[in-house]
């Protein structure tokens, strides 16, 4: 399905807990918004600059990109997942961490209602093996919207596990499912302490027979994980779904990123252009050298 770009307006702010802003987002353009469905979709935020309400908003090109025109100053772009869809009321939910700093979560604590974003079409990762008998879903606190609406959406006769990683008990939030679902609250990481998801996956006894297991968070403990599932534990490809949402030292890391030379950034660029190699063999040679940069 083609990239689209929709302009999305605010029309209601809830403070869902200290860390969490939740923004409904209408509009006509969101009349016939193409959700996926599926729990984890996520998309491209277009922030308007400071001191305005609305963004100038590029225009989709065909490989499922985006370009300005010269005249267009273009606007700071952050990835979101999706919270809700609501095709009757024609409206998509999107909630926001908040904390200091940061052009997303600042915009989201300005929020009133009129105020416009840019909103791309989705594109969902969640896939969950028609053949699972049990699933577990691990998070922290940017992944957690994610999490809980994978939770509501999930298939009644599919068990669900959920492992929540916020900063204390007033992060916690109310979470359902058609089927059985237990959740695990954990107080740590979300760049305040060291988290403590990676050792408890590490000691976690996994359900007897096929299954499924989804992470989405901070993007060193994703490695962490990713690298547990899939080499001690060997698990198949398709078993599980690895997401790195946001990452501690992001600026620090960036400028790293940029002091690379030219040659090593169009390598790891290419390393993904190569379809003679598993996908899954791609990502571990990737964040392999991405590690032995010190990123």
């Amino acid at each position: 399905m083609p990239l689209t770009i929709h302009r999305a307006q605010v029309t209601a702010v809830r403070r869902l807990t200290p860390g969490m802003v939740r923004i409904t987002l209408g509009g006509p353009d969101l009349a016939e918004y193409p959700t996926t469905g599926v729990g984890d979709e996520y998309v491209r935020l277009f922030f308007p600059a400071d001191g305005e309400h609305e963004p100038e908003l590029p225009t989709p090109t065909e490989r499922g990109g985006w370009s300005w025109d010269e005249d267009q100053r273009p606007a700071t772009m952050r990835t979101y997942t999706i919270r809700a869809v609501d095709a009757e009321a024609r409206t998509v939910d999107i909630d926001f961490v908040v904390h200091d700093g940061g052009v997303a979560a600042a915009w989201a604590l300005a929020a009133t209602e009129g105020d416009v974003v840019g909103l791309t079409s989705p594109t969902g990762l969640y896939e969950a093996p028609a053949e699972a008998r049990w699933q577990i879903l691990i998070a922290d606190a940017a992944g957690l919207p994610a999490a809980a609406r994978i939770a509501e959406t999930t298939r009644a006769d599919l068990p669900t596990r959920a492992i929540l990683e916020v900063i204390d008990p007033t992060h916690r939030q109310d979470i359902t499912s058609r089927g059985k679902l237990d959740i695990d609250w954990i107080y740590a990481g979300n760049g305040h302490t060291p988290s403590r998801l990676d050792q408890i996956v590490r000691d976690l006894e996994l359900p007897e027979g096929p299954g499924y297991l989804w992470f989405a968070g901070e993007t060193g403990v994703m490695r962490a994980i990713r690298k547990n599932l899939r080499r001690e534990r060997q698990l198949p490809n398709g078993t599980y779904t690895t997401v790195g949402y946001w990452t501690h030292r992001a600026e620090e890391l960036r400028q790293r990123w940029e002091g690379l030379d030219e040659e090593t950034r169009t390598r790891l660029y290419q390393m993904w252009d190569d379809d003679t190699r598993d996908i899954e063999e791609i990502t571990d040679d990737y964040h392999a050298q991405l590690e032995s940069l010190g990123l």
